[in-house]
């Protein structure tokens, strides 16, 4: 198995690690560049006052912490926390001193159902995210009568690829991809020529939910896996399945 990771930043180096240790190659090609946003401006009475803090990911929690800090604010202790997934829901419990719940699919749909999102009329949600994302929960939370508000805490850059890249990647055998947000695949696509995207489309594609599956597929992959998650042990996971199937295959 030769996988092209396009996780950013040390998200992406482990998963790398993880793989090569399974015995296969891996490349890692991030999409996306990360950075504080510490020109955010918080009004600490607004966040003293939110009902629900609600997390998509691991940067929005660790760039939250540097915004705190440097600002010299604290969070409320009367507020319910959330977090997309298991991993996002452990930083932020360690941000808050504070349980915080998280669904067992990690994507918005599943969020969305959790218990404490389902009697939002009239309370205060703070949403914390990179430069974009995430408008389904923002959508269906105004929806139900909630007052939601986004906190920008992370920007994304995104990072073009070389001229060549394609064609690197084709040389090493590159037969598997893993792109974890709809962003960054959208971003993928539209830097390669037809030719390109006739070979990219053909490659083992993973994805962390069915949203961004069936982007996938009406994109041109043939060959996609939902992994229901974005963290590197359930990515992993599945990159286990695959490749042991891959194995079974060539035995039989």
């Amino acid at each position: 198995m030769r996988v092209l990771v396009t996780r950013p930043e040390n998200q992406g180096a482990e998963l790398c690690n993880l793989i090569e240790k399974m015995g296969g190659m891996a490349l890692h090609q991030p999409l996306i560049d990360i950075q504080d946003n510490l020109q955010i401006s918080l009004d600490d009475d607004q966040l003293q006052r939110s009902d629900i803090i609600i997390a998509v990911s691991q940067y929005a929690v660790y760039a939250f912490h540097h915004i705190l800090t440097h600002q010299q604010l604290s969070l409320p202790d009367s507020c319910i926390y959330l977090g997309v997934g298991q991993k996002t829901a452990h930083e932020l419990s360690k941000l808050s001193q504070q349980n915080v719940n998280y669904p067992t699919v990690s994507d918005s749909e599943h969020l969305l159902a959790l218990p404490e999102l389902t009697n939002v009329s009239g309370k205060h949600v703070i949403i914390l995210r990179g430069n974009g994302g995430r408008e389904l929960i923002h959508d269906q939370l105004c929806a139900l009568g909630a007052d939601v508000q986004y906190l920008e805490t992370y920007q994304r850059r995104y990072l073009p690829l070389k001229i060549d890249a394609i064609k690197q990647w084709r040389s090493i055998g590159i037969d598997t991809l893993v792109v974890t947000s709809g962003e960054q695949l959208e971003f993928l696509l539209s830097q390669v020529s037809e030719p390109e995207l006739n070979w990219l489309t053909q490659q083992q594609l993973l994805v962390p939910s069915e949203r961004i599956a069936t982007l996938a597929m009406t994109k041109g992959f043939n060959n996609v896996t939902n992994t229901q998650g974005a963290s590197n042990s359930t990515i992993f996971a599945a990159l286990q399945r695959l490749e042991t199937g891959l194995n079974n295959d060539q035995q039989k």
